[in-house]
């Protein structure tokens, strides 16, 4: 759930799901026969394939799923985990743990399960289990040079083969059908079974597949989020039917100094650009970066007004619809760059003495208000901000 959280779930809520999925899963685990020894090992004896026919089906859904998410922008796909790879490691593990599915007939998970029910034999299995975690904790620094041996960091097999993750999701959707055959027409043979399958189950498995690929598909073939906000600014630009809001420099700064709580002054210049000069209390969200979730929040509020600004006009607009299609805020763009901002404000030139009066006048207040500006960004500038709700990678694995 670590990706759904905070947006979506809460810290503390994502606790209580995460218990009552785990009962969930534990429940499955052991109406689905994997508490028994015979069921797992059949694996190994090709008479039941049950073990893997799960695991493929339970992989394929899991990423179908995601992958339809993340199109649609409802689930940030970046701050999803991904084990590093130690390639000699995993294949000497895999080796040992293999061994020890078939001759303890369970594996982590169906240990637990089964001990939860009272079978002795994963009383055994579990005890054992932690003697084996117990023994590679104090012997881990003879181990340490394997462990880490050929590491090749945080890698996707789809990045590893070179191709898209939906080209990947493809790939393995026709692996797991191939493999769903091929375990079939095995444990026929081994069982020694006609090779027939209900008219109500081969229904059932031809629509979960057609489900499967036509997910993919749509991944695939249809816009996503990020496309869909990006055609309706073109089409905007196209049609000009684009209506911004300005807001001219002198009054946003008496703004600022006046009602700086009703605002979210948001520069959407490269973050080298907002550390060499940005305007007073403004936040820095890249255009780039905008459909990011962790802003979402601030486009979709509907207590303060966002302004926008930037050194070109091109850019500073362009934001600002992105920004009205990404949520229902109030949004509002200033008329001059941040160039002219701070030359008005922090580069002001005093007039000569024989200037006229409304000269002087605007001089007096853009230097009282650049200095009132500079104060209240000293007095707030532990709340100048609004609080980042950054979601965490959730590291682990099974």
């Amino acid at each position: 759930m670590g990706p759904l959280v905070p947006f979506i779930i809460s810290e503390e809520f994502s606790l209580v799901i995460a218990f009552f999925l785990g009962i969930g899963f534990g429940f499955v685990l052991e109406q689905a026969g994997f508490s028994s020894t015979k069921k797992l090992v059949g694996l190994f004896y090709g008479y039941d394939f049950t073990v893997l026919r799960v695991f493929f089906t339970a992989g394929v859904t899991a990423m179908a799923g995601t992958l339809l998410l993340g199109h649609y922008g409802l689930l940030d796909l970046s701050v999803i985990y991904v084990n590093p790879t130690f390639l000699k490691s995993a294949l000497l593990g895999g080796v040992i743990m293999g061994a020890g599915f078939i001759i303890g007939g369970f594996c982590p998970g169906t240990g637990v399960c089964a001990l939860a029910i009272g079978k002795l034999d994963a009383l055994a299995f579990v005890f054992g289990a932690i003697l084996g975690v117990w023994a590679f904790i104090e012997s881990f620094p003879l181990l340490e040079s394997i462990y880490y041996a050929d590491a090749m960091g945080p890698v996707r097999i789809s990045d590893f083969l070179g191709m898209s993750n939906v080209a990947f999701g493809f790939l393995l959707s026709l692996m797991a059908i191939g493999a769903f055959v091929a375990t079939r027409l095995i444990e026929n043979k081994v069982n020694k079974r006609k090779p027939t399958i209900e008219r109500r189950k081969r229904n059932r498995y031809a629509l979960a597949a057609a489900s499967l690929f036509v997910v993919l598909a749509v991944t695939a073939f249809l816009p996503g989020k990020q496309d869909i906000i990006n055609m309706k600014i073109a089409e905007a630009k196209r049609q000009q039917t684009c209506v911004f809001k300005e807001i001219p420099a002198d009054k946003l700064a008496d703004e600022i100094v006046n009602k700086y709580y009703a605002l979210n002054v948001i520069d959407v210049r490269t973050p080298e650009e907002f550390e060499a000069f940005h305007l007073p209390m403004a936040i820095n969200i890249p255009f780039e970066k905008m459909m990011e979730r962790q802003y979402e929040p601030l486009f979709k509020q509907r207590l303060k007004t966002n302004i926008f600004y930037a050194d070109g006009d091109t850019l500073v607009r362009m934001a600002c619809l992105k920004a009205k299609y990404i949520g229902k805020s109030e949004n509002m763009i200033m008329k001059e760059s941040a160039l002219e901002f701070r030359e008005m404000f922090y580069e002001a030139q005093a007039p000569s003495a024989e200037a006229p009066k409304g000269e002087l006048q605007v001089y007096h207040f853009r230097t009282n208000t650049a200095r009132q500006m500079n104060d209240l960004v000293d007095a707030l500038k532990n709340i100048g901000a609004p609080v980042k709700r950054e979601a965490v990678k959730i590291k682990g694995g099974c």
